[in-house]
């Protein structure tokens, strides 16, 4: 009887562990080009010091794999994409959004405000919305699983 209670304890609490990961922000993100739909990289988003970053981990682009940053300016000038931080210091609200001041895109060399969110309908699906003054785009991320 106590082993059944052990064992019925260790898988609940193995549940409720993959549930809150499946219910998280952080991880691995595949990015889905809004305007064609194909998936370009894969991001990490993790959190250091209560706030949020991203980095590219993978180019997903054929092609595009060694990919360096050409139109950047400064340090950042023709620096590989893959490694690169491109969401900076984002800080969680109380509604479980994400905003900041440093959303990169290195292919067009822009920074951005931002708003990041789990799709309320689908924790497998990040909303990360750019702002540029009062013009923003919205794209659809795709967790990455394992």
């Amino acid at each position: 009887m106590i082993n059944k209670t052990i064992q019925l304890s260790f898988l609940f609490t193995i549940f409720i562990t993959m549930s809150v990961s499946a219910q998280s922000v952080f991880g691995m993100w595949k990015t889905i080009d809004d305007r064609t739909g194909l998936p370009k990289g894969v991001i990490e988003i993790y959190k250091k010091e209560g706030k949020m970053y991203g980095k590219v981990v993978k180019i997903l682009e054929e092609g595009q794999e060694g990919r360096v940053c050409d139109k950047c300016d400064g340090e950042l000038k023709d620096r590989p994409v893959t490694g690169m931080e491109i969401i900076t210091g984002g800080e969680r609200h109380d509604d479980g959004e994400w905003k900041g001041k440093r959303l990169f895109d290195p292919e067009q060399a822009m920074t951005f405000r931002f708003k990041i969110w789990l799709n309320p309908e689908n924790s497998n699906e990040l909303k990360v919305r750019g702002y540029l003054a009062f013009i923003y785009r919205t794209q659809t991320w795709i967790r990455v699983e394992g």
